[in-house]
């Protein structure tokens, strides 16, 4: 008798215990997060390795015990009498999940038990077995939870889930007992009579793994490597009478199957992988849009994995084809049984259905739900479409309307068109050329995340057609209050520039990577300024971003630009404004790479002009505590009336909402503020005057 833990994703495990109570009756189960646990014999393992569709692992108990430090750890992995398991000429790796306050690290675990192991060999053979992460004859897997320790031997010695008869995978794959999973839960593999379809199939996972319980073709059956193969308690014998047993057992599938998918190439690659699975003749596929699709035969059963729009951008193109989806749905698939994995279920919502069951799941590290949906009389209802998200789309035209005579004779193809001018639709939505970008502002917290995710989907099913733009030319951000250089944070790495203009001056703007897209719009009639001052003087641009201001600077004929900013990709992103502009000369530009309070701290040089927009919070790690602007604005400028020339002016500018300058310190400096933000604030961004706030600053004597 051996104690045995399956594994399996979290979510499944009481799926597996289910599956396990049908493949081995006799057995007392119980269960824990994404793991069944029994005691049985070695042909019950045998038997799940072979035969089950959810599990991951079949792990056989060596030791389990107390861990509380490190010597407890080598001390439960040396009473394991290993040499009993394996011979010192095998090669293995020891796995390590899980931590602890005293083994923090599972790499440390794993190097703990891996001594414990060639030590016991090496005092009783005076040799060690190699240790061999690619293909090693034995896997010991360690499980530690908080100061309980078990180790295993994994006798799957791979995870389950691999079939081995995927070639390749497309960009989202559902995992294999995933699609097990589904179609458990779907209800198909009490009714296999009925038709099973898969529309948007991608490699065909699904439709392959349906095949194979038609067939009753034992999951495992066709796999070369265990990991029990190495493991001197192996019975041979026992293995080959269940795989025969299992080869016996097979029968040819009388149910349909239907696979479809847009993309040709996947639909190829789907049948490639349905031939090495040795099913590739009981599926028919076929290459359309899942929105025009309509399924041979049934009614039956659809289970599918449709694309679920992990990165925010794909949200606006995928809202409209899951709005065709499910009018196509309503008008071809009646009487038909609908499951679909997804992680966002606003996307489910835009096929107007009325959801049956659903369950939760990971589809690797995605949290996932499977939701049903019966295509009963009710959801196959043709309702006329309500006007949601009207309100949102009549403002929206309404301020296009209002501002179409300004856009006109505006000399820049980038703008703002809505700032949160409805509360309940808490965005800002800006034009880049032919692109537009929606920012989503956090929500209160008293208004629950459904009401504000309603609200977001309405306005990007509505923003395309107001403003004429493609679906696929949308951009969804979220904008939360920021600290420091936490505007800056990477969101993407598409590394996607886009070129635009603004009064004379040429940019490189980045829609997808930033938060912030290289180009602050509210600061266009700032920027207009600096460049009508420029003229012959020399110029300092202090945290200096893109450098926008700088070209701006230099275009209004400024004798010298030195532009400072921390951030070593935001300087050369600068070099490369310069150098769309045309403007390259080095002894005239000069760039900095530096923390920009201690290089003004530091600096003798003088100017003409400055520009000062400083974060309104930082604690950076490349600067010794940390940046407040109200705190310590004072303090920074003066440092900056050390650099101004006599007669010279500081644009100083931040935009942290209730700022307030300090009048008293000001005085205190002998320099005088001019208030002109509302000189500074562009004709879009009227409706929020507290965008930024900026002053003229000069020696007061």
């Amino acid at each position: 008798m051996y104690s045995f833990v399956v594994t399996t994703s979290k979510g499944l495990d009481d799926l597996l215990m289910q599956e396990i109570a049908r493949l081995c009756p006799d057995l007392q189960l119980r269960t824990k997060p994404g793991q069944v646990l029994f005691d049985g014999e070695l042909s019950h393992a045998y038997r799940l390795c072979l035969w089950s569709r959810l599990a991951n692992r079949v792990l056989v108990t060596l030791a389990e015990g107390e861990c509380q430090d490190a010597e407890q750890l080598y001390a439960l992995a040396s009473k394991v009498n290993w040499s009993a398991q394996f011979a010192v000429t095998d090669s293995f790796v020891v796995d390590f999940i899980g931590t602890s306050k005293a083994i923090n690290n599972s790499q440390f675990g794993a190097l703990k038990v891996k001594d414990a192991i060639v030590d016991q060999f090496q005092e009783l053979f005076e040799r060690r077995p190699n240790v061999s992460k690619d293909s090693p004859d034995i896997r010991i897997q360690c499980r530690l939870w908080r100061d309980k320790l078990g180790i295993y031997l994994d006798l799957s010695g791979g995870s389950l889930h691999q079939r081995h008869y995927r070639l390749r995978a497309g960009s989202a794959p559902v995992k294999e007992h995933i699609a097990a999973a589904m179609l458990y839960r779907s209800g198909w593999t009490v009714n296999r009579d009925k038709v099973l379809a898969d529309p948007m199939c991608g490699a065909g996972t699904i439709v392959i793994e349906a095949v194979m319980m038609a067939s009753n073709q034992a999951p495992a059956l066709n796999r070369l490597n265990w990991g029990f193969h190495g493991w001197k308690k192996h019975q041979p014998e026992l293995w080959q009478r269940l795989v025969d047993e299992a080869r016996q057992a097979m029968c040819e599938p009388v149910e349909r199957f239907y696979a479809n998918d847009i993309d040709p190439v996947m639909v190829s690659l789907a049948r490639q992988n349905a031939s090495t699975a040795g099913v590739q003749q009981y599926i028919e596929f076929s290459s359309e849009d899942a929105c025009a699709w309509q399924c041979p035969a049934g009614p039956g059963y659809l289970v599918t994995n449709p694309p679920y729009g992990e990165r925010l951008g794909e949200l606006t193109q995928l809202l409209p084809l899951f709005s065709a989806w499910g009018e196509q749905l309503k008008r071809h698939f009646a009487g038909w049984q609908l499951s679909i994995l997804t992680s966002n279920r606003d996307l489910l919502r835009q096929m107007k259905l009325m959801a049956g069951k659903d369950y939760k799941l990971m589809n690797g590290k995605l949290e996932c739900q499977l939701v049903n949906f019966s295509m009963d009389e009710k959801n196959c209802e043709i309702r006329q479409q309500t006007a949601a998200g009207q309100d949102f789309a009549n403002r929206l035209a309404k301020n296009l309307v209002k501002l179409k005579s300004w856009i006109r004779d505006l000399d820049s193809d980038c703008y703002r068109l809505y700032d949160a001018d409805l509360p309940e639709y808490n965005l800002a939505v800006d034009r880049y050329a032919d692109w537009v970008v929606v920012q989503e502002y956090a929500a209160p917290k008293n208004i629950p995340e459904s009401k504000t995710r309603k609200r977001l989907m309405e306005a990007l099913m509505h923003i395309p057609a107001v403003l004429g733009v493609e679906h696929d030319k949308v951009i969804l951000k979220v904008r939360q209050q920021q600290k420091g250089k936490d505007q800056y944070e990477k969101l993407s790495t598409q590394r996607e520039y886009l070129e635009v203009y603004e009064n004379g001056a040429r940019f490189w703007v980045n829609l997808k990577d930033y938060l912030d897209t290289g180009l602050f719009l509210d600061h266009r009639k700032t920027r207009q300024m600096v460049r009508q001052w420029a003229k012959g003087a020399e110029v300092l641009n202090l945290f200096a971003y893109t450098g926008t201001v700088s070209v701006h600077a230099a275009l209004g004929g400024a004798k010298s630009v030195t532009t400072v900013d921390m951030s070593k990709t935001y300087l050369e992103w600068a070099k490369r404004n310069f150098d769309l502009n045309d403007l390259n000369n080095p002894y005239q530009y000069r760039f900095v790479q530096d923390n920009c309070l201690e290089w003004l701290k530091g600096h003798s040089g003088k100017y003409d002009l400055m520009f000062i927009d400083p974060p309104s919070f930082s604690n950076s790690k490349r600067m010794e505590g940390t940046w407040d602007v109200q705190r310590d604005h004072i303090a920074l400028l003066a440092d900056a009336k050390v650099c101004l020339r006599r007669g010279g002016r500081i644009l100083f500018s931040n935009n942290l909402r209730q700022f307030k300058l300090d009048e008293d310190g000001m005085a205190a400096l002998h320099l005088k503020a001019e208030n002109i933000s509302s000189q500074t604030l562009p004709e879009d961004f009227k409706r929020n005057p507290k965008i930024h706030h900026c002053w003229v600053i000069t020696h007061a004597d």
